[in-house]
């Protein structure tokens, strides 16, 4: 397993990388996207710290605009695993607030007056912030949802799965409430134990990349 994660990272380190803001002429419509986060390193490269993609087709522009510039914590799981780490680390009271969803009128309706706008919108700004400051990533083109779906928990449970590569110890995921973040290195949270990626996956994803 800790082979074929090293050949992951160092496939996507030699991929060329989107930091903020990203040319968004640049990025394919369909496909996945790797994260990297600013000083975490692995197998010798940066570190792989989230594996991502999207439902609908043609939407991967519109994903990564909901983790770096839309300031709604329900429709990015990034964002809000992110901020709970930070209300965590802070012991801040918050976090119960911040856990709510606030997606559905009926939601927004029946949390009315008890959750803080105010104090949301500013640590949605600290989390915007942290994620401009500190991630990159590589967008692999995939055009079949199938197919997406496939590679993404792959390469997710080879990452998780390998016991040669982990978090710093100052790595922001290690006050997150969730344990697997806090063991697995990765924001992810589904996924990390199926089936990893076999040594056919890893030359299939190379001869996607073209490398």
């Amino acid at each position: 397993m800790s082979t074929i994660c090293s050949e992951l990272h160092q496939l996507f380190n030699h991929l060329p990388h989107f930091v903020f803001p990203y040319e968004t002429k640049s990025i394919p419509q369909n496909g996945i996207y790797v994260m990297f986060e600013r000083k975490e390193k692995a197998h010798g490269n940066d570190r792989i710290v989230y594996v991502g993609s999207h439902q609908g087709d043609n939407r991967l522009e519109k994903r990564l605009n909901e983790h770096f510039i839309i300031e709604n914590k329900d429709r990015s799981i990034l964002r809000k695993n992110i901020g709970r780490a930070l209300l965590n680390k802070r012991d801040d009271p918050f976090l119960e607030q911040w856990e709510l969803n606030l997606t559905s009128r009926k939601a927004r309706e029946l949390y009315k007056g008890q959750v803080d706008m105010q104090k949301q919108a500013h640590i949605e700004s600290e989390v915007t912030k942290i994620i401009r400051l500190n991630f990159s990533f590589c967008v692999i083109p995939i055009q079949r949802k199938e197919n997406r779906k496939h590679t993404k928990v792959g390469l997710i449970a080879s990452i998780a799965q390998c016991r040669q590569c982990g978090p710093s110890k100052n790595w922001m995921g290690r006050f997150s409430t969730n344990e697997k973040i806090r063991e697995s290195g990765l924001w992810n949270t589904h996924y990390l134990s199926h089936e990893p990626f076999q040594p056919s996956d890893l030359e299939n994803l190379k001869q996607r990349v073209h490398i």
